[in-house]
């Protein structure tokens, strides 16, 4: 493995015990020091393959095959105690809703002391003082003051904060953000995305965020994973991808996407369906009954991925010369 890969994911599948499929084949890498972004629409993977890399999958969720690797060590059939190594002390992550994450009965401070002590050898006195520098280095106005507050004594953006100064308390290799800035108004969500790659960069952290924003990925992306249906449709340069979108898919989440250029009288379109449920998911391109340009192939059989270009790939019958079984 190149010693610059920071996490490896190969052909993750994900899946319940009856045999239904939640992930199903997926492969990216991240490099040290970069983005990743993973969008898709909810229901298409993106989150529970976070999940699984943390090992939080719930009970009813198995890891049924492929592997994992953060600086080349597989993650996968971990014991409950290497878990605890590598859990908010090499890989910290920031959840999806701060205000459900965070305990409500207690102060935000001993929530940071609680990660610090769990991970590091620090007495209570030490951890409360590392505890306040975090939620300064995190911005929180008056840190020795906000220690003592509850979740709801704080704003959506302060709550945040606090989950990312938790995330980063233990210096971790990896930050997993699972919609960091999801019902938080636009001026707060640009001051969290410049928060996280302001650590990222003093700490040379690896970033994989997990968004369905195309907005956010255009802001802070090296590299983007587009999923649907438990698959990668399309990977690549988020620059190349964004400018160039390859699979249908992706085109048309960006023609979803609102824009300033875009007149206000004009209807932004929609992609037409919903995404199907895992149990209900078509034989063979799982976007197929959505999409425009579906060819006969596409209904009967999974695609094979293609590759369009260095470090980039895309998984449609659209780019493929013969369609064949696989």
């Amino acid at each position: 493995m190149n010693s610059d890969v920071l996490l490896q994911v190969q052909e993750m599948q994900l899946g319940l015990a009856d045999g239904t499929a939640l992930v199903d084949g997926v492969s990216w890498q991240l490099q040290a020091g970069q983005t990743l972004a993973v969008v898709g629409e909810s229901g298409s993977g993106k989150s529970i393959s976070a999940m699984a890399l943390m090992g939080l999958l719930p009970p009813a969720v198995q890891w049924q095959s492929g592997q994992a690797f953060l600086q080349g060590q597989p993650l996968r059939d971990l014991s409950e105690r290497q878990w605890r190594t590598i859990q908010g002390r090499r890989i910290g992550m920031i959840f999806q809703e701060p205000m459900t994450s965070l305990n409500p009965v207690m102060r935000v401070g001993e929530q940071v002391v609680e990660v610090l002590r769990c991970h590091l050898s620090l007495s209570a006195g030490q951890a409360r003082d590392r505890a306040v520098e975090l939620l300064s280095s995190v911005q929180i106005p008056e840190p020795q003051r906000r220690f003592s507050h509850y979740p709801h004594q704080l704003s959506g953006g302060q709550r945040q904060r606090v989950m990312i100064a938790m995330a980063l308390a233990c210096d971790p290799v990896l930050l997993l953000a699972d919609e960091p800035t999801t019902a938080l108004d636009v001026t707060v969500q640009a001051e969290i995305l410049h928060l996280i790659a302001q650590q990222q960069r003093s700490r040379g952290l690896g970033v994989l965020l997990i968004t369905h924003d195309l907005g956010v990925v255009a802001q802070v992306a090296d590299h983007v994973v587009v999923m649907y249906g438990g698959r990668v449709m399309e990977q690549g340069p988020a620059a190349q991808v964004l400018a160039s979108p390859a699979h249908p898919y992706t085109q048309g989440l960006l023609r979803a996407r609102p824009s300033a250029q875009r007149p206000r009288s004009e209807r932004l379109q929609e992609i037409a369906g919903i995404v199907a449920a895992p149990t209900r998911q078509p034989r063979g391109c799982p976007f197929a009954p959505r999409c425009a340009s579906s060819l006969d192939a596409c209904a009967q059989l999974v695609p094979t991925v293609q590759a369009i270009g260095p470090d980039r790939s895309v998984s449609c019958w659209l780019h493929v010369q013969e369609p064949r079984h696989g």
